[in-house]
């Protein structure tokens, strides 16, 4: 391998630990050697959530001007957690109207990872039908070269495609827009568009990144999301038209009545409500009413000894839970080359994460991630290994390998939801009919 190992000494300013991660991942750098101005930490974390405003969050979150919250990078990987961002919000409004929207929509994150669980790698399988009169095999399974380089001559969506190479992210409108165009109106397979988000953004989170594209292609929703010109206009300020060289004549020029003639002839419409139950390339597991369960089966400390921490990409926090319940262990991270290679993450996707490390005590080791492990533990006269919960499927692989050597303790993230019974994990609708009396914390709430 001609990457570079991680340095054991730290390095010293912003422009050298970028340096250093273009030397472990040449590859990277030669593909895409834009960095994001967004940092990664724990510090720059906190400063975001310091700036939150849920009244005007709820007043102009679908404005893409709007003053949304920018902490989505942090929580994807756990250097804020649910319940730290909710009861910030909470403290900082008097009014349970004012937050209710901020809250919910944190709630979309936690019903995500929720399904995730349940779903594991079935979150890039079509869990219904497309329900826009196409077959799944007549859409194309790349992104066009035109589209991925800005180039379509559309200046809403070749900004759009810009932002998510220089920036790595996107208002939520924005990337619904880029969905339902690549989806809708050049037939592109979701995945692959799926798969290019989680390239860039700095937040990609397959499973939140997965069922939102399902939810504009009409894989996980009733019906297609598409938009048009006015609307992209009212949310965007117009800031695209005005400039736009196909303004009159550009493909969303049109009501909707007439976008959904043109471009699903042969959708019928159908008021059809979605089953208690995924489709068979789901491996037939339900989404309908499952235990409000933790994530991934978390276990209190199995066995006594000396213990070392595992810290993995979705609690990069000195507060998560494995960290503050072992300050004295030595604890481990570990850069996951087949990871890497797999979802061909860019390069400002591991410089935000080398800033979220630069921040722990951790080691940090890059290889198989298995292997690692168990020779750091060696190394360090560890008999059992601590970790945090996950949803991942590819969590649960490795873990299940390194207990064949130790016993791994899995310590529960703090719930969400202060709830133990059923959810019907179906429609995010369905989980809010029961989440929504518990979301709130155990906060006081006004009104």
């Amino acid at each position: 391998m001609t990457n570079a190992p991680f340095r054991s000494d730290l390095p010293a300013s912003r422009d050298d630990l970028i340096d250093h991660v273009r030397e472990m991942f040449p590859s990277a750098a030669a593909h895409d050697d834009r960095i994001s101005p967004i940092r990664g930490g724990r510090a720059a974390a906190e400063a975001q959530l310091a700036e939150i405003d849920p009244a005007r969050y709820a007043w102009t979150r679908n404005e893409l001007s709007s003053h949304v919250t920018r902490l989505s990078p942090y929580i994807r990987y756990g250097v804020l957690s649910l319940t730290e961002v909710r009861d910030a919000a909470i403290n900082r409004t008097r009014r349970r109207g004012e937050v209710r929207k901020l809250i919910q929509e944190l709630a979309w994150r936690d019903y995500f990872q929720r399904v995730y669980a349940v779903l594991g790698t079935g979150i890039w399988d079509d869990q219904e039908p497309y329900k826009t009169g196409f077959d799944a095999t007549e859409y194309v399974d790349s992104v066009p070269d035109d589209v991925r380089a800005g180039s379509t001559g559309m200046a809403c969506i070749d900004a759009f495609a810009r932002d998510l190479g220089e920036i790595g992210y996107l208002h939520n409108h924005a990337r619904m827009w880029l969905a339902a165009y690549l989806v809708h109106w050049r037939r592109v397979r979701w995945q692959a568009g799926a798969s290019w988000f989680l390239e860039h953004l700095l937040d990609g989170d397959p499973a939140s990144n997965n069922l939102s594209w399902q939810w504009v292609a009409s894989t996980f929703s009733l019906k297609p999301y598409v938009f048009n010109r006015e609307n992209l206009e009212q949310y965007s300020n117009g800031v695209y038209c005005r400039t736009c060289p196909l303004k009159g004549r550009c493909d969303f020029e049109a009501s909707y009545d007439t976008l959904d003639k043109t471009l699903f002839p042969l959708r019928v419409e159908s008021n059809a409500q979605p089953a208690a139950s995924t489709s068979a390339s789901s491996a037939g597991r339900p989404l309908g009413q499952v235990p409000a369960a933790p994530l991934h089966s978390p276990q209190s400390p199995s066995t006594p000894g000396a213990a070392m921490v595992w810290v993995h990409g979705d609690r990069l926090s000195p507060t998560g839970p494995a960290l503050a319940a072992n300050p004295e262990s030595p604890a481990i991270w570990v850069w996951d080359d087949a990871l890497i290679d797999h979802w061909n993450l860019s390069l400002k996707r591991l410089v935000f994460l080398a800033e979220c490390l630069h921040e722990l005590p951790v080691i940090q080791h890059r290889g198989n991630v298995v292997a690692e492990i168990l020779a750091f533990a060696s190394a360090h006269g560890a008999s059992r290994i601590v970790t945090t919960e996950s949803p991942s499927p590819r969590f649960a692989g490795i873990v299940h390998l390194l207990r064949q050597e130790l016993p791994v303790d899995i310590l529960p993230l703090d719930p969400f939801l202060a709830y133990s019974g059923p959810l019907d994990l179906a429609r995010f609708s369905r989980y809010w009919r029961v989440a929504q009396r518990y979301a709130f914390g155990q906060a006081a709430l006004f009104d």
